[in-house]
């Protein structure tokens, strides 16, 4: 009989296509090697019980930017930092954003080699491309580096994109961008906004009376991110490309983008978690400044609305770990973005399940549908037999308060300080191991880097010919 190296026992476990059951999963070499009833004589080096509390499939974070600069993870911190605070969420592989103006092949492998050095998750790239040489070169990423989604900044006019060391693009830049991703089965993710109506606007009187937050998503309101999703869409049509529409913010932009997939389907959706529990009300000051910004009630409620139906495809954190230091000043002057991403399953399980969103919609929100996107699955987002053994454990009975002191990254702050979260994290396994056992973090990491061939329409095509099969 053979001996497996993990038995999970007394776990409600989440299965695709039979929601939870009341199931032991055994693990051998890090992937999930059975599915056995409770009473079942399959034997295992340890067995750790369960006590009835949730087994889901490991989140995905889709939407993460590491190093100090947020341009490239350098440094131990950037890595071991910053992923454990996705691990103790329940963060079982994570795709990070690189961003530079050189050629990629003299940047990947040493951002490679620090992940694999000090990342508590599994973790793939997407590459930020500025450049005429990044557009010849993507076949080249794919093929060397297993990198097939690519993210390019529709705001990046004149120099607006200076302090990324990317040049100002255009249209035509845009055009030639999503043709080669057309026809080399990647996938683009524009940052959509229209930079030239954001400086049309900037001298505009505004009301400040409400806060920060309220005058920054004054400053650049939804109908600027709306605009450019829905350029982008249209082009995305008549290239051919699959777009992934990065931190959609507002009802405007998620409207855009619906009036373009009546017409044409290779549109996907992400948002962020600060989109479903933030509001230019919160009381979280300039720590909350990002772009897009937080907006008003109406949009967080039709992104709800979205992701019940299944028009949101993903929830990401678009995590970014810049020190506090940079956020302590006035919301003009004050960086924008903040960390996140050891929040993207707690906070979505729990505002998700409060509203009474199936479970099987916050799975596929958290998980599966990024693991089918950014051609991942079946290799991640479910458990199933021969899939890795990526498991988030949650008690649903538990609770913790989020605070910058024990969220792990060196931001030394979170937007969510106080919030009162009604179930933990109790565990989460990567490939088998136990990156977070009862809370506490391990003493060493096992992250490995994720190659990703093909993205967007090429990769659904293979995750449903495998569900075929």
């Amino acid at each position: 009989m053979t001996i497996h190296d993990l038995r999970l026992s007394g776990g409600r476990v989440y299965l695709h296509g039979t929601g939870t059951a009341d199931v032991d999963l055994l693990v051998t070499d890090g992937l999930v090697a059975g599915i056995v009833s409770r009473d079942s004589d399959a034997e295992a080096r340890e067995t750790v019980q369960l006590d009835g509390k949730l087994v889901l499939p490991g989140a995905i974070d889709p939407h993460v930017h590491l190093g100090k600069d947020i341009r490239v993870p350098r440094d131990p911190d950037d890595a071991r930092l910053e992923t454990a605070s996705a691990a103790a969420g329940g963060i079982t592989s994570m795709l990070v954003y690189l961003m530079s103006g050189e050629p990629y092949e003299t940047v990947v492998p040493g951002a490679q080699a620090v992940m694999e050095q000090d990342s508590y998750v599994d973790f793939g790239f997407h590459i930020c491309v500025g450049t005429d040489d990044h557009v010849h070169d993507i076949p080249a990423y794919i093929r060397e580096f297993g990198i097939s989604s690519f993210k390019f900044f529709m705001n990046f006019k004149g120099d607006e994109g200076k302090y990324l060391g990317l040049p100002g693009n255009d249209d035509g830049y845009m055009y030639d961008v999503l043709g080669m991703a057309a026809d080399n089965g990647a996938m683009i993710n524009p940052h959509p906004e229209n930079i030239e109506l954001v400086w049309k606007l900037k001298n505009r009187p505004i009301d400040e009376s409400r806060g920060p937050l309220s005058a920054w998503n004054q400053s650049r309101p939804s109908f600027v991110e709306a605009e450019a999703v829905q350029r982008v869409a249209y082009m995305a049509q008549i290239t051919g490309a699959s777009v992934y529409a990065v931190h959609t913010s507002s009802q405007l932009a998620l409207e855009a983008m619906e009036r373009q997939r009546r017409s044409y389907g290779n549109l996907f959706v992400e948002t962020c978690t600060q989109y479903l529990t933030l509001t230019t009300d919160a009381q979280c000051g300039t720590y909350g400044k990002v772009n897009p910004p937080i907006r008003e009630r109406a949009d967080l409620e039709a992104l709800w609305t979205g992701l019940a139906e299944g028009r949101v495809d993903t929830v990401g954190s678009d995590h970014n770990a810049r020190h506090r230091s940079f956020k302590e000043k006035d919301v003009w002057t004050a960086s924008a973005g903040f960390p996140g991403t050891g929040g993207v399953l707690p906070l979505t399980l729990t505002e998700g399940l409060r509203r009474g969103v199936p479970l099987e919609r916050l799975v596929d929100a958290t998980s599966t549908r990024s693991a089918k996107l950014f051609g991942m699955y079946p290799q991640k987002g479910t458990i199933r037999v021969g899939s890795d053994a990526d498991l988030a454990i949650v008690d649903l009975d538990g609770s913790y308060t989020i605070n910058a002191a024990t969220q792990h990254s060196g931001a030394d702050y979170t937007p969510w300080e106080g919030t009162e979260v009604p179930l933990s994290v109790v565990h989460t396994i990567v490939r088998g191991v136990f990156a977070v056992r009862d809370g506490q973090l391990a003493d060493r990491t096992t992250g490995r880097y994720l190659r990703r061939e093909r993205s967007g329409a090429d990769a659904l095509a293979a995750a449903e010919k495998d569900a075929d099969a």
